[in-house]
């Protein structure tokens, strides 16, 4: 159609140009198609070529990968190695510091601020007899026995930031019941916020070290006051020689001029007054002779019990009627040795004082009696020696002593009356005498319940016509009886606990009357023996034994206390048919007592 004058589909009719036509078709087409596949392989090989090198930048890239991967690889390898060696010497070490801490001596304790325990080492569980089971996951407030809980919570309570560390000393109750003395070193822990997070005890016994402490104290004070009565006692002997010299001059001259002068003389009133000060100063004199030792005297072998009933008379009437004087003698008492005049001495300035000591009616005994003192209890009360002595003692119901006038009675010149009503030297006299017959004095008072002066006296081998008694040749001994002993005197009670043990009994230890009635409650084999305190907080001794009949019927008593029975039972408190046992006593004294009581 593009052919001027050409009609096409009359060409194409014809055989020749149709097979021209054809071929140009076909040309065209193999034309087409050779460009097309001419152009889809440079295609292919260009996507080919870049397909190539993106395979190639593939392959370096996940070359370089895999060796930073590999290198990291090794490295995490590496950390993992070190740090597992790090986890297995830490685990190692952990091991050996919870073996050193299980097996250290001190007591260690961790617990969280609620008090919830987490970790005890040995020492602590066995100290407090306790399994580690018992105590972890428990309180710690709970757990401490007696008020230790209270104690840990004041004491932690001051923990700081500031001061994240401290130590305490303090005394708790063993599991024994026993007293001890406990050091501990408390440790604040906090994390990274502040926040506490745990708490550190650690606890060291020094209960030995405070013993001895105390013991050296006690010597040290017992050796100053005995330097200091000597070295008074020197000075007075020294003074007391010439000025009683000085005396005799006094009193001599004063009595020549009276024999000079008559009643109606001007002079002779004021001669009589200066005599009658020569010899109340003369008296003085003597007594500071008596406590310095150096009075003149005759010893001679004496039955005590004669000595003292010789003087019974004018004590009575130096009493006064508002004074009862109750005397209680031993029987078969053992002799002794001294001048009977320091007998009247003694019994006159104790006397005299128990009667000033008295507000209104009282009581005041005497007795006597007889001990033996072992070494035990001399190591245990020092100034004492072992040996056999008589006992005279002299007790009353007056207002009684704290412990700084106990500490201060036997000194010279002290006195706690009023000026003028005392020398303050009647005590003072009463320990020159003991001292100087190789004796000992014990004096047991409290305010508003009494005074008791215990004077030891050594036994003379010398005979006196009469009943004598025999020391005891030994100790009786327990088969495992219980005993429950209960005094408010700590030192006392450990002593007691020692001494009971040691004779073979099985003991239980309460510090008051409510603890004895909760040991007695939970005790389920019985107990055989009570040995209580007379006078005591909450309850007295008698209150506590009927309480704890009711629980054992068959329980037997024996009381104890620094006052003579005698005095007790003038207090109300104990009935003279009950079996009772006087303080300080011996190792021998309280074996014999109990195993008389429980038979």
């Amino acid at each position: 159609s593009y052919l001027p004058g050409v009609d096409i589909r009359q060409v194409t009719k014809t055989p020749m140009l149709k097979a021209g036509l054809a071929a140009v078709v076909i040309f065209l087409i193999m034309t087409f198609l050779a460009f097309r596949f001419a152009l889809v392989d440079m295609y292919r090989r260009r996507s080919e070529t870049r397909l190539l090198r993106s395979k190639e930048s593939l392959e370096q890239t996940v070359l370089e990968r895999t060796s930073e991967l590999r290198a990291t690889n090794e490295a995490l390898r590496a950390q993992i190695e070190e740090r597992m060696k790090a986890e297995s010497a830490l685990k190692e070490s952990e091991k050996r510091y919870r073996a050193v801490v299980e097996d250290m001596p001190v007591l260690i304790c961790r617990f969280l601020p609620d008090g919830e325990i987490t970790f005890v080492n040995k020492a602590y569980c066995e100290y407090f007899n306790k399994t580690s089971e018992e105590l972890i996951g428990s309180s710690i407030f709970s757990q401490m026995p007696e008020d230790g809980g209270e104690i840990v919570k004041h004491n932690i309570a001051s923990l700081t930031k500031e001061n994240p560390i401290q130590s305490h000393e303090f005394q708790i109750y063993g599991a024994g019941r026993e007293v001890r003395w406990m050091s501990w070193t408390d440790r604040i822990f906090f994390d990274e916020n502040g926040q506490v997070t745990t708490y550190q005890s650690i606890g060291n016994d020094i209960t030995r070290r405070k013993q001895v402490e105390m013991e050296r104290e006690k010597l040290q004070s017992q050796l100053l006051r005995a330097q200091k009565m000597e070295s008074v006692g020197r000075l007075a002997g020294g003074v007391a020689h010439d000025y009683n010299n000085m005396l005799g001059v006094i009193s001599g001259y004063a009595e020549l001029a009276l024999d000079k002068l008559g009643p109606e003389d001007p002079l002779h009133a004021d001669l009589t007054e200066i005599h009658t000060a020569a010899q109340r100063s003369a008296n003085i004199t003597r007594q500071l002779l008596a406590f310095a030792r150096q009075q003149a005297i005759v010893p001679e072998v004496l039955d005590l019990n004669e000595a003292v009933e010789g003087v019974l008379k004018l004590l009575r009437h130096l009493l006064g009627e508002d004074i009862e004087l109750s005397w209680l003698p031993a029987k078969g008492l053992w002799p002794v040795k001294m001048d009977p005049s320091q007998v009247d001495q003694i019994l006159a300035n104790l006397c005299v004082n128990a009667r000033d000591a008295i507000a209104d009616v009282g009581r005041i005994s005497i007795e006597t009696t007889m001990t033996t003192l072992d070494e035990t209890y001399c190591r245990d009360h020092p100034g004492f020696e072992s040996g056999d002595y008589v006992v005279l003692v002299v007790s009353d119901n007056g207002m009684g002593m704290d412990k700084e006038i106990l500490s201060n009675i036997f000194e010279p010149f002290f006195t706690t009356k009023g000026v003028g009503k005392g020398t303050g030297l009647g005590l003072a006299t009463v320990y020159g005498i003991v001292k100087q017959n190789g004796g000992f004095v014990n004096v047991y008072s409290e305010p508003g319940k009494g005074t008791t002066f215990r004077i030891y006296l050594s036994r003379h081998t010398s005979a006196i016509v009469g009943e004598t008694r025999a020391a005891p040749e030994s100790i009786s001994k327990g088969t495992g009886q219980v005993v429950l002993v209960v005094e408010d005197e700590l030192s006392l009670l450990k002593l007691t606990d020692k001494i009971l043990r040691d004779l073979g009994y099985n003991v239980l230890l309460a510090e008051s009357p409510s603890r004895a009635l909760q040991l007695a409650a939970a005790q389920t084999g019985g107990i055989d023996l009570l040995l209580t305190d007379v006078i005591m907080p909450e309850m007295n001794g008698a209150e506590l034994t009927a309480k704890l009949q009711t629980m054992f019927p068959k329980l037997k008593c024996i009381f104890m206390s620094g006052y003579t029975a005698d005095v007790i039972a003038h207090h109300g408190i104990l009935d003279r048919s009950v079996s009772f046992i006087q303080k300080p006593y011996s190792r021998m004294d309280l074996a014999s007592k109990v195993r008389a009581v429980m038979g």
